[in-house]
Parts: structure tokens; sequence; C-alpha cells
């Protein structure tokens, strides 16, 4: 008997460590704790003048350790001839309430100091990135700052640059002769991934993620099967969302039937 109670105490407390509630503050405080440890002993933080700003991959695991889950509602390509520029917007989903709790809006440009250069789909992931950070830094900013960093995200920091300012006029006195050809052979090369980019098949929508999640919250879908899903529902065109949804269905009926299928 003392065993058994020992042995329900233990897995108690391991389900209780598992995901915390944003609206206890006593497990938000100690959700701060345990998150301090992953971001040092995973080094998920950028130092910037003295001080540690987390990257939105710390933001993203204290998110996910109260089950809030960002979704890319959408990307919007706001460019014109002298600039490659992408507005992102991200809302966060509650998988226990099943409500949208928060959002952020960031955009990225070729026009930011050190992104002179980037590929049109590294500047449309950027805005992505950032808009999860933004979204999580809106509601979780506290935590942060209880883990003992700084409330906004690192990503955000890059409009600083990384280039000293001081190079800049000797790169340009070095480049003087070429520099008339440099920007038209740029735009040249740049013009092609543009056209490709639009032409790609269109990203799932949110009602359809919003869709996914709701099923993923069916107590006949299993954890790993809900983890592997999570992980890659940004990356969902709309006919693989559109799959995903019927198998999810499928599982579950098949399931509340006796019947043992794989989502």
């Amino acid at each position: 008997m003392s065993e058994a109670t020992k042995v329900t105490k233990e897995q108690v407390r391991k389900t209780k460590v598992e995901s915390y509630d944003i609206s206890r503050s006593d497990e938000t405080l100690h959700l701060a704790t345990d998150l301090a440890k992953f971001i040092k002993d995973n080094k998920l933080s950028t130092t910037v003048q003295g001080k540690e700003f987390v990257n939105v991959e710390g933001w993203q695991y204290a998110g996910s350790r109260l089950g809030i889950v960002p979704i890319v509602d959408h990307v919007i390509n706001v460019s014109n001839e002298q600039e490659i520029k992408y507005q992102a917007k991200v809302t966060l989903f509650d998988m226990r309430s099943g409500h949208t709790v928060g959002a952020g809006f960031a955009i990225c440009s070729n026009k930011e100091q050190g992104k002179k250069f980037y590929q049109e789909f590294a500047i449309m992931s950027m805005a992505q990135t950032r808009a999860i950070g933004k979204a999580y830094r809106n509601i979780l900013a506290w935590i942060i700052r209880a883990a003992g960093y700084e409330p906004t995200p690192a990503e955000e920091m890059e409009y600083g640059g990384n280039t000293p300012t001081v190079q800049q006029p000797a790169m340009a006195a070095v480049s003087a002769a070429p520099t008339p050809e440099a920007p038209a052979a740029m735009k040249a090369i740049a013009a092609e991934p543009a056209v490709a980019e639009v032409a790609a098949p269109a990203y799932a929508s949110a009602s359809q993620k919003e869709e996914i999640i709701r099923l993923l919250n069916h107590p006949l879908i299993t954890r790993p099967e809900k983890t592997k899903m999570l992980l890659n529902i940004n990356r969902l065109d709309e006919e693989r969302a559109t799959q995903a949804i019927s198998k999810l269905k499928k599982a579950i009926d098949d399931r509340e039937n006796g019947t043992a299928a794989a989502a």
C-alpha cells in the first residue's frame, strides 16, 4: 500500500512539472527557475551591450511549458523596387482553454543593417521568427524577467546592426569603382526568387491550424503524436493540412470504435 502511494505521488509530481498553469503565480515562478536553467544550459541567449536577451527558442520553450503554441496567421510581402520587406502576424493558442491568448506583429527588411544581401526567403523567415518572439513577449515578458533576462526577444535587438558603423566608409572607399554595377546585379538576381516565393504553395490557414490543434487535444491522440504534429504545423501547406485533419478524424473515429489506428 505504501509503495503504491509512493508511486502515485511520484506520478503526480512529474505531471505537475510537465506543464505549468499561467494563471497560478506559484507555478509560473517555478517555471522561471526551470527556464533560467534551460536557457543557460542550451545557450539560448544573446549578449547585447552587457545585457542578456533570450532567443526565440527560449520563448518557445516557456510557451510550450504553459501549453501555449504559436500559429502563423499570415506573412505579407510589402516589398517595393528598392526594398525587400515582409510583415508577419502570429497568434498564440492556449491548448488548455482552446482560445487565442495573444498575438504579435513583426517586419523584416533588407534595409536593416547587416541584412543588405539577405535572400528573400530569409527576410520572410525572420519576419515570422520575430512575430513569434513578439507574441510570446506580450504575455510572458514578466516570466522571462523573473528568470533573470531582459524582457525583449533577442531577434528584435538585431535592428542595432551587427557591423560597426566605423567600417562602412572604408568599405565604400575600397569598392567605389564597382559600386554602380553591384545594385543592378543584386536586383537582377533577387528578381527571380521573388517570383518563386509568390508562386509557392499557400501555407495552411489559421482555421486549418486551429482545427488540427482541436483534434490533437482529443484524449485518444497520444502525446508523441501531438508533439510531432505541433512541431511541423507551421510548415504545412493547405493540401497537407487538409490531409492531416482527415487523418486525425479517422484515427479518432477508429479508436472510439476500438480499432487501433495511427494518427
